[in-house]
């Protein structure tokens, strides 16, 4: 693929949560090759910096830092910023996903490990984006993840997970709404099944097969094919569309 389509991602300042998951790290990669610099942030340092090192362009920025501290998001996005010279788009494809057999077996910790990555940051970094492109008086971009769940609503274990994803795309709509005046465009991405790390656990060849058995082109998606709908939502060419969710699932789930 080809990611330099004129549409105004040359010398955008990204950051990025989750920056050394499967879809993440081809999210990177994808707008180094289109000319942005990129704060790629991740749990773990030296996976965030091997995905920077394979990344076009730059000065690109590796960060190590947990989310889920919500009182350290302002130090985050200052480091951010002051890196990059400023920040016009916020990614955040960092989440958490808990297998469990059944309903009876979801702890506490588990939803509240989900939540509080899946959605309890992700709302609170994009209170910090928005301040931030509030005071440059520029607008800018967010895009959230969600997951085909919040509209399924997943099944038994997956429940938790799915919620976490379904206050995502409502938390969206309702930044999409406050932020629009000041020029922010908040919109979501719902991959289906990506054939990532986080898709495979807990799960057997079998079940991987029996899940591709329900798409209707055949196959899980890679984890690139989630990285051009990133990019279009980031780029120029999206200046009208806000509050949207944008379906990526190969038609696992159709709306």
């Amino acid at each position: 693929m080809t990611w330099n389509l004129a549409s105004g991602l040359e010398g955008k300042r990204v950051m990025l949560t989750g920056g050394a998951g499967g879809i993440g790290r081809e999210v990177a990669l994808a707008f180094g090759a289109a000319g942005a610099r990129v704060a790629v942030i991740d749990l773990d340092e030296d996976k965030v910096r091997a995905v920077v090192a394979e990344m076009a362009g730059g000065p690109h920025l590796p960060l190590a830092a947990d989310l889920r501290p919500v009182a350290g998001h302002a130090e985050l996005i200052g480091a951010v910023a002051g890196f990059l010279g400023g920040l016009d788009v916020l990614v955040c494809t960092a989440a958490v996903l808990v297998r469990r057999h059944s309903l009876d077996d979801v702890t506490e910790a588990d939803w509240d490990i989900q939540h509080d990555v899946n959605l309890k940051s992700t709302f609170f970094l994009n209170q910090a984006a928005a301040r931030v492109f509030r005071a440059q008086g520029r607008g800018g971009r967010i895009i959230n993840f969600t997951s085909q769940g919040w509209q399924s609503g997943g099944f038994g274990g997956s429940v938790a997970y799915a919620a976490s994803k379904g206050g995502i795309v409502s938390m969206t709509r309702g930044l999409a709404r406050s932020l629009a005046k000041e020029g922010v465009t908040v919109n979501a991405v719902s991959p289906g099944a990506a054939d990532t790390a986080m898709m495979r656990s807990g799960m057997t060849e079998q079940q991987l097969a029996d899940v591709a058995a329900t798409i209707p082109l055949g196959r899980m998606a890679e984890p690139a094919e989630l990285a051009g709908t990133v990019l279009f939502l980031a780029s120029d060419h999206t200046s009208y569309i806000t509050g949207a969710t944008i379906n990526v699932s190969g038609g696992w789930l159709m709306y």
